[in-house]
């Protein structure tokens, strides 16, 4: 199968005699041009920027105001182990993702890989699950922005502020690549820098240096602390760290549009993990040190809790001035990064499946700027339809929407994870000697089928805490579980439409182009 976009073949894969891959030499041209040919993307994103979107994908507002109600249902240990488990996860993930975005860089990324090394079908619902997993995403994003804004100006109409913020995002989007990749570099930033500053700020009082004596280890103690409602806390946090990890993936897609993928697509997958992982974990202990679990303010975890988020809590026991204020902006610039990343992750999505027969051809024209304009405007349609929706019958429909894509996340994730086992055994069986690869994921075949194994765990554990609730309730139930059944509606529905067949790994594609 062709590739999902051109630029890709400038990687090496030098596989030993007898050499499979003999037809397929580097491209000639640079890696790192600005122009294309028409009617591709352009390689205009640098290291910092893969890194940023990555880091910026996962750091929102799962981090800055719901870790406190994490804290709260599993107490700190409870907490550090389930982000703990999701990170190791997420680095395995990465690890995967990590050597195909290298091998085969291309915006369609894990929908292309599907497609080549699993079956054309799967490729197709992977594909549309995630363009809609973002598409509805930026919906989302539009509906917590007003939400924000009400915090400083409580009576203009919260659809002035979606709309405002929704031409916004059209408008970088639109301009270029490079234009997406600056902004979400900045965006991220902010976010990063106020991690920073609250992991310093809270050490410091824990140590007992700013804002009175030190807690020690008091609130890892009280109570049932460190560990609350045992397994049962730990396995409905699970799913809560999946979710606030969802993000890195993007990555891959953007790789699709990296200046040199060869160097900088491994370089961000190498820096992207550690600092996540170190950022959620250090965020996590600093709460659990100074706010202990039974405050009731942990309980909150809505955008429009921000007053009395943890971060806002321990900036204004530090002595910050209106960290309320503060908070709130930080907040707003974390839901515009992933708006912003959700219009860009699915615009490239639409335009890899028309690319690949999987969606309207016209879906893949480019224009002089490299941008797929019309993938653009598809995409910003059906995100402006969820938005409406939340206008409608007390928004039931935008409900409905919103947990259809529930569990898009973690099958993408699935889907990674399987395609990377597929490949590396195929390019094995096809002569190709791993050690050639640019970039080699650390414990194949282990780690693919460990990061398996744990995603669908998080996937079936859904309705968990439904079931162990004693409130469990039907409908309830088929909420957590709606993205399931349209996936799988997907997936066998093309099969079925098509008479497609499992890839043989003996022929599969496992070139650079």
């Amino acid at each position: 199968m062709s590739s999902s976009s051109s630029g890709g073949g400038n990687i090496s894969t030098a596989a030993t005699p007898p050499d499979p891959h003999a037809s397929h030499r580097p491209d000639p041209r640079p890696t790192g041009q600005d122009v294309a040919p028409d009617g591709s993307l352009r390689r205009t994103l640098k290291s910092r920027h893969l890194t940023m979107i990555a880091m910026g994908g996962a750091i929102g507002t799962g981090l800055f105001v719901a870790s406190g109600n994490s804290i709260n249902t599993a107490g700190p240990g409870g907490a550090l182990v389930a982000y703990a488990a999701i990170g190791f996860m997420v680095f395995l993930l990465m690890q995967s993702l990590g050597e195909m975005a290298t091998h085969l860089p291309v915006a369609g990324s894990f929908e292309e890989y599907s497609t080549r090394y699993i079956s054309r079908s799967f490729g197709f619902a992977i594909g549309w699950n995630y363009w809609y997993n973002w598409a509805i995403t930026v919906a989302a994003e539009l509906v917590a922005a007003a939400l924000v804004m009400r915090y400083w100006f409580p009576d203009v109409p919260a659809w002035i502020w979606s709309a405002l913020f929704l031409v916004i995002l059209f408008s970088l989007n639109a301009l270029s690549a490079r234009a997406y990749g600056e902004s979400e570099f900045w965006f991220s930033l902010v976010k990063v820098i106020t991690v920073v500053i609250f992991l310093v700020l809270g050490v410091l009082m824990i140590l007992g240096i700013l804002g009175g004596p030190s807690p020690g280890f008091h609130n890892w103690t009280a109570g049932e602390a460190p560990f609350v409602n045992g397994f049962t806390g730990i396995m409905a946090i699970f799913m809560v760290a999946g979710f606030s990890f969802q993000g890195t993936e993007l990555v891959g897609v953007a790789a699709g549009e990296a200046d040199n993928p060869r160097e900088t697509v491994p370089k961000a997958i190498r820096t992207v993990f550690l600092r996540i992982l170190l950022f959620y974990i250090g965020a996590i202990a600093v709460i659990g040190f100074l706010i202990p679990y039974t405050d009731p303010h942990l309980l909150a975890s809505d955008v429009e809790d921000v007053s009395i988020s943890p971060f806002t809590l321990v900036f204004e026991h530090a002595g910050v001035l209106a960290a309320a204020s503060v908070m709130n902006a930080v907040i707003l610039t974390a839901i515009l990064s992933a708006g912003n990343s959700g219009l860009y992750a699915s615009t490239r999505m639409l335009y890899a499946l028309a690319k690949g027969g999987k969606a309207p051809r016209f879906l893949a024209r480019v224009n002089r700027r490299g941008v797929p304009m019309l993938a653009l405007l598809a995409t910003t349609l059906i995100g402006m339809f969820c938005f409406l929706t939340t206008l409608i019958g007390e928004g039931q429909a935008y409900v409905w929407l919103i947990n259809a894509s529930g569990l898009a996340g973690f099958i993408v994730w699935m889907g990674i994870a399987w395609s990377h086992y597929r490949f590396r055994r195929a390019y094995v069986l096809q002569g190709g000697d791993p050690r050639n690869l640019t970039y080699r994921a650390r414990f194949f075949p282990i780690g693919p089928v460990v990061a398996l194994i744990m995603c669908a765990v998080v996937i079936l554990g859904q309705g968990y805490s439904l079931i162990t609730s004693g409130e469990v309730n039907a409908l309830g139930l088929l909420s957590s579980y709606l993205g399931l059944p349209v996936f799988l509606a997907l997936w066998l529905g093309h099969k079925v439409v098509t008479k497609d067949k499992p890839v043989d790994l003996l022929t599969a594609d496992v070139s650079q182009h």
